[in-house]
């Protein structure tokens, strides 16, 4: 019988990598599942809830990891962790591959690493897609931060005492949690406008009811990855586009950058000056924080002013909604493991050859095997 360890994350992670939902049909496949004690208490799944489930409740981290085959994490976890599993154990976690400080040592252990960062983005894969699960909560409380910073409301209200202008709301970057920023701005009553440099998105921001903004030249046209990625754009586009999103950013009450490039520092969007033309007491969320941020003068984890602007930089957004966060992110991790089991004999058995299994592989045998990685050194 395979074995299935989960430990407790670090302090600043309060998600878990399963929930009572997915620890009865993992034993339903014919796993063993171990959970730490405590490990899902910040998700408000207790050890008896996860018990009832079918989890064996270990102690400590220790006798969790003992002789465990497979680890699932929130976060990397270290080479310690990883040496107490079985000699070529599995891990699935977030590992955050393009960052290269400590992932020597956890690919030197031996074990096959699966970064769920690398899901392939296809129709067979939508149910083991970590990045649009845990982004589409990010959007959604993105929109609710802003909300409660802005400190006015955010629909028009018509009132015996005057009418309440609705708030201007402007989404920079329309992924998935742009997409979900988006609808619950228009929820929420404000009036929503959106920019991204990929063409594809402009039917669906116009599908939610909100205006689409963007230089649309030939460059424009051309600017997303067969993955569904934006593409670096060229030098004179940027300034282009910089200076169509100046015009119009400075009568926003409210903006939200979410902007992200796989393995590039986050891409600037809103400049100093753009920041000095906007109105005293508007708001920016930074969904880019954690990659350095799309605003000039965004602090990761802080709150700051900038020119009258208030400038917010959460690090893991759909963290601060742990219960839902966790539950998308667990049922992620089964879909993903449940590629491995013989639903017949409940045996377990890696196919290497499967597209998703080489799309989420990063390491195996102490080597860095993923191409997109391929500059980063062999353990």
């Amino acid at each position: 019988m395979v074995t299935i360890a989960v430990t407790a994350e670090g302090a600043d992670e309060p998600r878990i990598a399963v929930s009572p939902e997915t620890v009865k049909k993992l034993t339903g496949l014919g796993a063993k599942v171990r959970v730490e004690a405590g490990a899902g208490a910040r998700s408000r799944f207790s050890d008896d809830a996860l018990k009832a489930a079918g989890a064996e409740i270990a102690a400590t981290a220790a006798e969790t990891l003992s002789g465990a085959d497979i680890l699932l994490k929130v976060r990397r976890p270290s080479a310690d962790e990883i040496k107490q599993l079985k000699p070529a154990a599995l891990v699935g976690a977030l590992l955050d591959p393009f960052d290269k400080p400590g992932l020597e040592p956890i690919v030197a252990t031996g074990a096959s690493l699966f970064s769920m960062e690398f899901v392939p983005r296809i129709t067979r894969a939508q149910s083991m897609d970590v990045l649009s699960s845990q982004a589409n909560l990010a959007g959604y409380k993105a929109v609710v931060d802003a909300a409660s910073a802005f400190g006015q409301a955010l629909p028009m209200m018509m009132t015996a005492a005057g009418t309440v202008p609705a708030a201007k709301l402007f989404i920079m970057g329309v992924g998935v949690a742009g997409l979900q920023a988006i609808a619950t701005a228009r929820r929420l009553g404000a009036i929503v406008s959106a920019t991204d440099v990929r063409p594809a998105t402009k039917e669906q921001v116009a599908s939610l009811g909100a205006k689409f903004i963007a230089v649309e030249d030939e460059e424009f046209k051309q600017a997303q990855t067969a993955a569904g990625y934006a593409k670096p754009m060229s030098a004179e586009y940027q300034a282009k586009q910089a200076e169509l999103i100046a015009s119009h950013i400075k009568n926003q009450d409210i903006v939200i950058t979410t902007a992200l490039i796989p393995g590039r520092p986050a891409p600037k969007l809103v400049s100093a000056a753009m920041l000095a033309s906007m109105k005293p007491g508007s708001v920016i969320v930074d969904l880019a924080a954690e990659r350095g941020g799309n605003v000039e003068g965004t602090v990761p984890g802080e709150t700051v002013e900038v020119s009258g602007v208030k400038i917010v930089g959460p690090l893991n957004l759909a963290g601060t909604v742990p219960v839902n966060a966790s539950s998308l992110y667990a049922k992620n991790l089964l879909a993903f493991l449940d590629l491995f089991f013989d639903k017949k004999d409940k045996s377990f058995n890696v196919n290497w050859d499967d597209e998703i299994v080489r799309g989420t592989l990063i390491a195996k045998d102490g080597k860095i095997v993923h191409p997109n990685l391929a500059s980063q050194p062999a353990a």
